[in-house]
């Protein structure tokens, strides 16, 4: 392990979780397309695709637990949207983490572009403005939620995603949860998720150790930098970084899969 490998895997990492505990996902919408064109532009190793699901799912599994540590305080994590949706989405994320090793590349490079796409359409769709609400007084649809964190953790096993870049847009979209709660608690919900990829993928043998280690490393210095940017800076900024950049790599990974 050279020197430039170590300081490109550790910014590629630095940038994720930074962005992770910013803006309540586990940062691997970024990470995956970091990691995948990235490298090879400073004369390294391209990963493969599975490699990329295996090191971003470990890595997330650290990025998502530090950023709750950070919003641990204020009441913005929502217990019961955490038991029923982190419930939800381990089960699915067992189930897509563990079957991702039967795809082709291919296969899981398409899966994680409709995830993308699908993310990048609910973050521009209007939505009620709940952001004045009462913490304590947010309710939501329980069955509705832990479906879709069923839905959303069979997607994002399979990509080593946690399912951050998309829990947020739907607790927004479509249980209105307030959005710093969203932040807060979408992360909780993706260290979950990725306790069941994480493991999905060792048991497998998609995880590359060494730069999983490196980004790991990163994010316990970016994670909570990000998560102290994202708690004093506007939710309407907020949304349209997240949104921004939801949208650009769906757009990346679509030209890449039909050119």
């Amino acid at each position: 392990m050279d020197l430039t490998f170590f300081i490109v895997i550790f910014g590629l990492g630095f940038i994720g979780s930074f962005l992770s505990g910013m803006l309540g996902i586990g940062g691997a919408i970024v990470k995956y397309p970091l990691l995948l064109y990235i490298p090879p532009m400073f004369g390294l190793a391209a990963f493969t695709a599975h490699e990329v699901s295996g090191i971003s799912a470990i890595e997330v599994l650290f990025s998502s637990l530090i950023g709750v540590w950070a919003y641990r305080k204020g009441g913005y994590l929502n217990k019961q949207l955490i038991l029923y949706m982190g419930g939800a989405i381990i089960i699915g994320s067992l189930i897509g983490s563990y079957g991702s090793s039967l795809l082709s590349e291919e296969a899981v490079n398409v899966v994680y572009g409709i995830l993308a796409l699908i993310a990048a359409v609910m973050m521009f769709v209007p939505r009620k403005q709940v952001d004045d609400k009462r913490l304590d007084e947010v309710t939501f649809n329980k069955p509705l939620a832990a479906i879709l964190a069923l839905i959303v953790g069979i997607g994002s096993g399979i990509v080593g995603a946690a399912g951050g870049f998309l829990l947020v847009p739907i607790m927004l979209t479509i249980l209105h949860i307030p959005t710093r709660m969203t932040i807060a608690t979408s992360l909780a919900v993706t260290f979950i998720s990725s306790i069941g990829g994480s493991i999905g993928k060792l048991v497998t043998g998609q995880v590359d150790f060494w730069p999983a280690l490196i980004m790991i490393i990163a994010s316990f210095i970016a994670a909570p930098l990000g998560a102290k940017v994202g708690k004093k800076t506007n939710t309407r900024i907020l949304q349209v970084v997240l949104a921004l950049m939801i949208a650009g790599t769906a757009m990346k990974i679509w030209f890449d899969i039909l050119m």
